[in-house]
Parts: structure tokens; sequence; C-alpha cells
């Protein structure tokens, strides 16, 4: 079964259905020797916007003609003859020429949406999974063997801080050191000769939006022999990892790429040989652990990303506004779009143009208690936006990220990571006006004022608009 796989091989699917850079040999994968896949991956020129890869990719009609794919609901396939159920197996035959065995290997209408990811991200493969954490401990679990070594940044979504710090130790063996992510000096001492795999980092970091130098990192990554993962899940559309030399990329598609926070899911992004070897049913990840996605949830979701590039400069334009307001009225607002942001230049030399910066900003209100205030003020004062945690929704969410998505980590860890206990994260909406969402913020923010809790003491209250009711 495990040749099957070699044969059907994802690379020979995409072939079929995607513009890619290339293949590459599964025989010339050697883990332990960390092959760089890149050198192996002909150069090839992609369109500048993310939103053009994605038009290029091939559209599929549903079974009776229909303009939208046809959803395969199928747990399991049936044959004609007996004998073609040995050749599935015997891989002979395979998805490349439509012959399926089981959904938890593949799906015709999960795969259609690998096809539509990786065309985003300017991947040669991807495949999608059941949550965004699921595909960062399979490919986690899929590079780095027992005793292995990550080099990780320190500022790191709580739940993935987590999985790498306490959970792989205990559960695998797998030790990581958290860095500076961009300081490439401490980046190559952490490095362990013989046991570091890879290199993890965010794109954007979850929650104090530090920006990761993806080509420095991808150098030191080819320097040492390592492989470079990159989350990409708060700036999709925005930065594009893999062409910037990032070896995979993964998805919480739950968030942005949904957009309507009724949906779980995640994605990994990279070389054909590495989903094929993670869909391997002696040693792949993915085909052992199954964190497989539902067809529905795929067709759903594959017919959400045409529309993502709007989505997502909308989110980006809004979240530019604000942070421009607000820093005006002098409040300490975190936005890589504004210029006194550490990595502003570095966001705008790796960033797709006609993006913006993001659709993330922080607020840094001091103290928990002045920014519970204020979020009680924002969300039940002025309707601007829901105190909930996740992102990419067309409503504003906001949170106080020490107590809540980044609560798994230390207060120490917090520390270093820059999360004051005040951090307020918000994923900027796009519903309402601008005009009307921006007076609903300001009376939210006069009501603080009024309470004498959160206003920052250099600010008079009467300095504050009060805005309208909406």
């Amino acid at each position: 079964m495990a040749d099957a796989v070699q044969s059907w091989s994802i690379d020979n699917i995409l072939k079929k259905h995607l513009p890619h850079r290339g293949s590459v040999d599964e025989d010339d994968l050697n883990w332990d020797d960390k092959k760089d896949w890149a050198s192996n991956i002909p150069a090839k020129k992609w369109p500048a916007d993310p939103a053009e890869c994605l038009s290029n990719a091939r559209h599929e009609f549903g079974e009776h003609g229909g303009v939208n794919m046809s959803i395969e609901a199928s747990a399991t396939f049936t044959v004609m003859e007996p004998d073609t159920m040995r050749k599935m197996f015997a891989g002979e035959l395979g998805p490349d020429r439509d012959f399926y065995i089981y959904s938890r290997h593949f799906n015709p209408t999960v795969l259609n949406l690998g096809r539509q990811m990786a065309a985003l991200e300017g991947t040669e493969a991807a495949y999608c999974t059941a949550s965004g954490m699921s595909a960062i401990s399979a490919v986690i679990l899929q590079l780095c063997p027992s005793g292995s070594h990550i080099v990780a940044s320190r500022c790191l979504y709580g739940g993935t801080h987590a999985l790498l710090s306490r959970f792989l130790p205990r559960a695998a063996g797998i030790q990581t050191s958290f860095v500076d992510i961009n300081d490439m000096e401490a980046v190559q001492a952490a490095v362990r000769e013989g046991e570091t795999r890879l290199i993890y980092a965010e794109t954007m970091s979850n929650p104090t939006l530090t920006v990761a130098d993806i080509p420095s990192l991808s150098a030191v990554a080819r320097e040492k022999g390592l492989l470079l993962v990159v989350d990409n899940t708060f700036t999709p559309m925005v930065v594009s990892p893999a062409r910037l030399g990032a070896d995979v990329v993964v998805h919480s598609v739950s968030k942005f790429i949904s957009g309507g926070a009724d949906i779980i899911a995640g994605a990994i992004c990279g070389p054909a040989s590495l989903v094929n070897s993670m869909m391997d049913p002696q040693n792949g990840a993915l085909m052992l652990l199954g964190p497989t996605m539902n067809a529905k949830v795929a067709f759903e979701l594959a017919e959400r990303l045409p529309h993502l590039s709007l989505r997502m400069k909308e989110h980006c334009s809004r979240a530019m506004a604000y942070a421009s307001r607000m820093k005006k009225l002098g409040l300490k607002v975190i936005y890589p779009g504004l210029e006194d942001h550490s990595h502003h230049s570095l966001l705008r030399s790796i960033a797709n143009p006609g993006y913006g910066s993001g659709g993330m900003l922080c607020v840094d209100m001091g103290t928990e208690d002045r920014a519970n205030r204020f979020l009680h003020h924002l969300q039940n004062t002025a309707q601007f936006g829901l105190i909930a945690v996740s992102l990419g929704y067309y409503e504003t969410l906001m949170s106080c990220s020490g107590s809540s998505t980044s609560s798994e980590l230390t207060e120490q860890d917090k520390a270093l990571a820059g999360i004051s206990p005040g951090l307020i994260r918000m994923s900027v909406g796009y519903s309402g006006s601008l005009e009307q969402r921006w007076a609903q913020f300001e009376r939210a923010l006069a009501a603080c004022a009024k309470d004498n809790v959160a206003a920052p003491p250099h600010l008079p209250i009467s300095s504050i608009s009060y805005g309208v009711d909406n």
C-alpha cells in the first residue's frame, strides 16, 4: 500500500490540474539528511498577485454541468470489478485517474480544495485537514522523529506554544528552543548539530504582530540543512511565505480563509513529496492520525476562496484606518502598517503589493482590568465588536490575549513574547461603515474615561468624541 501512495503521487494529480513549480522525486527525499526540497524544484515565474494564482487553478464543474463542483460525501468508494480493488491497493490505479478507496486517504472534493490552497500559497501541493492544530501537529510529527529538536519563535499562538513546550516533549521526546526569531545569530546558536530538524515561525506572530524575516530564516535553514515551516494564518494573500523561501506553509483555515467563524479546518502547503509521505499508510502522520476534512466543509471553503482577496483587502484597509486614528488619540497601538512599528519596513519588503499590512491590530491598555473594562464598553455600550477569540470574521473580534489565547504561556514566557496583561487583540471586521464603527469606538473609549479606568493619563475626557449611538 505504501507503494500505492508513491504511484498515485499528489504531484501527478497536480500535473493534470494545476500549474506548479515542478516535481520532486520521492526517492530523492531523505528525511535523515534533511533534503533541501527547494533545490529540487525548478524555478517558475508565478503571477505576482495570489488572486491571479487562484484564478489559474483548475475550475471543477458539477457532475451534471453545474458551475460549482459536486460534493463527494462518500466515505468509501465502489468499483465495477474485483480486480480493480487489487490494482488500487497495488498502486496501479489511483486518484490521478479518478480511482478512490476511502476518504481518510483521498477524497475528490478535499483534493480540489488542496489544489486551490497550493495555488494560493504557490506551493507544489497542499492537503487540507480538520483543524489548524492538526495541520501543525501532523507536519511536525512527520518531519521530526523522536529525540529531535526544533528552533521556534518565542512569539507563537498559545496552542502551538503548548504543543512545542509541553505535549511533544512528553509524548514524542521532541524538544524546542524558543528564540527571538528575527535575531539570526540567536537562531543559528540555538541549532543543535544532528538534532535540529526545522525552524518554526509565524509570518505575523499571534498576538504581538511581530513579523518574521522569512528570507533570512530561509537562508539560515539552507545553511544548516534544516526545513523552514511557517504559519501564515494571520496573513493569507498579504504574504506568500513559500515564495520567500519557506519549505512548508500551514494555515488555520478557520480564520481569514473561511471568514464566517463557522468552520474548523487547516491546511498544509508544501512539496508533493511531503504530502505523499504524510499519506503513507505505514508511516504517514495524516493517514495514521486521521485528521480528515469533511467533504462538505471542503466544498464550503472552496466557494469562499475566490473572494478571499476582496475580503483581505477590506480587513487590512479598516485595520490601517483604525490604527492610524487610535494612534492620534494617544492610545498605545501595535500595527505593522504604522511607520513606528519595528517591523514596518520588513513587512513592506516581503508583502504582496495591494493587500496592506494585515487585518489584526493590538491596543495595549496596560493592565488586565483596564483592558476588560474597555472590552466591556466596546461590546456592550457601543456595539463596536464582539468579545470572542478567533479571527477573520466579518465582525470585529476582540480578546485580552494574556488571559485567553495566550493563557497557555507562563508569565515569564508572556513577558519574553511581549504580551502585557492589558494587551487587547483585535481582528478587524468590515461590517458597517468605517465612520459608523469609528464613532462606536470613540463612544466606548469615552465611557472608559468616564469610569476613570481605561483612559490614558495624558488624554483628557474632553478630547474624546462621544460619537452617535449606533
